[in-house]
């Protein structure tokens, strides 16, 4: 049996629970498995990120930084773009196939004890979710790592990654999205993520909303924690457009940081260094400032598959996880300012739980006359809205009937959107995938992009 079996068998078992979208609102009983396991939680310090857009690539830049310091370090995010193990990252990579197979057998006795408890009290087993979370603190136990930057999967309080917690608290900008189980208002919604800011923590926040913003200080001033805002204590002083990426200066919470090399493109990014460098000088004490050059070794090492990653040039495809209005909105700007298109190509798939609507209205009202044509497609997700609905969405909007195309397969929509792109040699026409993050994976393995 080979490892690569091996993993796709324990990840077959995973999906044979309840999916990622059904989270249980509950912490009981991922206290329980720790307790089984010996308090794996509780094994190393945790930066823990939670937010609406940016987390992933915020804990990236996190790590980055902890790795430069020589520290050993554990990355859980989520979701994954073509492999599971991704979720679970030591020192920088995807956790090793015999590692994820070794811990989760070592582990599956010990859920199973938590499984049969909970179905004797009439609860659903430990999903999906849950059981990947687990298995990421039992990884990250047995290693051991110096230090685990841990991302939400959804919300904050009743989160399973809220198992751990924060020695920094990490908060990225706060927007609409998950309502029907975040609540309507970014308030009620940033109540939630208020969840993992604990005792003898430190909150460091991007810039927020004024409603989210007085709930993070108010849970932070309740369990008496220091908390740090962007565009207040720290955020970034100035940044150009520079090859491949941008020249950021960024005032800290300790230190001043000038001209730093971001290889990530748009303002979105630079706001998340800007709270990443926040995050760790509160981690090494938020007393003294970071030294420059270990700051920009580790920026020199930070990628972000998925975020306006181009993965193919002539023409040039870009693709781009945004999956709501506002992750929409950040990237376009982001496009505008960095590609010099004349013309863009548009490749849009959505997912049922997300406001399609919204996401059109969005790309609309941002791409603006850059945006040529869409072509309406849909990625393997079961969840996925069909390309026959979104081009009717796009139609009651206003799209207009002859920039509208659809392909419900994506091989055959990424074909056209190619041709379309390089259809007239006088403009220089680019393609753009996104709306959804499982889109963006199936896209990313079709143009061989198998890594992440």
């Amino acid at each position: 049996m080979t490892d690569e079996f091996s993993v796709e068998s324990v990840y077959a078992e995973l999906l044979g629970r309840a999916p990622e979208n059904k989270m249980e609102p509950r912490l009981a009983p991922l206290f329980r498995a720790m307790e089984i396991l010996g308090e794996p939680n509780k094994a190393f310090p945790i930066i823990h990120v939670t937010g609406t857009n940016g987390k992933t690539s915020t804990a990236r830049m996190i790590e980055a930084g902890l790795r430069a310091h020589g520290l050993s370090t554990g990355r859980y995010t989520s979701p994954h773009l073509s492999k599971v193990t991704e979720r679970i990252s030591i020192d920088g990579a995807p956790v090793p196939d015999e590692t994820f197979v070794r811990i989760w057998d070592e582990i599956r006795p010990y859920l199973q004890i938590v499984d049969s408890e909970l179905e004797a009290e009439g609860q659903p087993r430990l999903t999906y979710f849950e059981c990947l979370t687990i298995l990421g603190f039992a990884v990250f136990a047995d290693q051991p790592v110096n230090v685990a930057v841990i991302e939400v999967g959804l919300g904050g309080i009743t989160d399973a990654t809220n198992v751990g917690d924060g020695q920094v608290s990490v908060v990225t900008p706060i927007s609409l999205d998950h309502t029907e189980l975040l609540g309507d208002t970014t308030g009620d919604i940033a109540y939630e993520k208020a969840g993992i800011i604990k005792p003898g923590g430190f909150l460091i926040s991007a810039a927020q909303p004024v409603d989210a913003a007085q709930v993070l200080l108010e849970k932070a001033k309740e369990v008496n924690v220091p908390f740090r805002f962007e565009g207040v204590e720290f955020g970034v002083e100035s940044r150009t457009v520079a090859v491949g990426g941008q020249m950021v200066t960024i005032q800290g919470i300790a230190g001043r940081y000038e001209d730093l090399l971001v290889p990530l493109h748009g303002a979105h990014q630079a706001e998340n260094a800007a709270v990443a460098i926040a995050a760790l000088e509160a981690f090494f004490g938020a007393e003294k400032a970071i030294d420059a050059e270990i700051l920009q070794e580790a920026f020199a090492s930070v990628t972000s598959p998925g975020r306006l990653e181009v993965v193919r040039t002539a023409p040039t495809i870009i693709v781009d996880a945004a999956h709501n209005p506002e992750g929409i909105r950040v990237s376009a700007e982001a496009i505008h300012e960095a590609f010099n298109f004349t013309k863009l190509v548009v490749l849009v798939g959505v997912l049922r739980e997300k406001d399609a609507e919204e996401i059109l209205r969005q790309l609309k009202e941002s791409l603006g006359g850059l945006a040529t044509e869409y072509c309406f497609t849909e990625s393997n997700s079961p969840r996925a809205v069909p390309a026959e609905d979104l081009a009717e969405i796009a139609m009651d909007l206003g799209f207009g009937e002859d920039n509208i195309h659809v392909a419900a397969k994506l091989d055959d929509a990424l074909e056209w959107a190619v041709e379309r792109a390089e259809a007239d040699d006088e403009l220089a026409g680019g393609v753009l995938v996104t709306g959804s993050i499982t889109l963006v994976a199936d896209a990313r393995i079709l143009l061989g992009k198998a890594d992440a």
